[in-house]
């Protein structure tokens, strides 16, 4: 640990009227928490033909890379 980031724990611990051990272990535990809390995913749309209720012509769920293609939109399934 560099010398000036002891000074400031040290500092700081002070003046919560805290032991160093004490900062270094709530500020290790927030680490570890953070770490360990599921980032947040991002919701997809799955293109479904509304004729039909299912996939839209052209699209193969069981082709998880195409079907990600044509969401992002580098494919386009029956030309559309």
């Amino acid at each position: 640990m560099s010398a000036h980031i002891l000074e400031q724990a040290k500092t700081l611990a002070e003046k919560q009227n805290k032991t160093l051990t004490s900062l270094i272990e709530e500020g290790l535990c927030k680490v570890i928490k953070e770490a360990q809390t599921p980032k947040p995913r991002r919701k997809i749309a799955i293109p479904i033909g509304k004729q039909t209720g299912g996939a839209w012509p052209g699209v193969d769920l069981s082709n998880s890379a195409e079907l990600l293609d044509v969401m992002d939109g580098y494919l386009d399934p029956g030309g559309r």
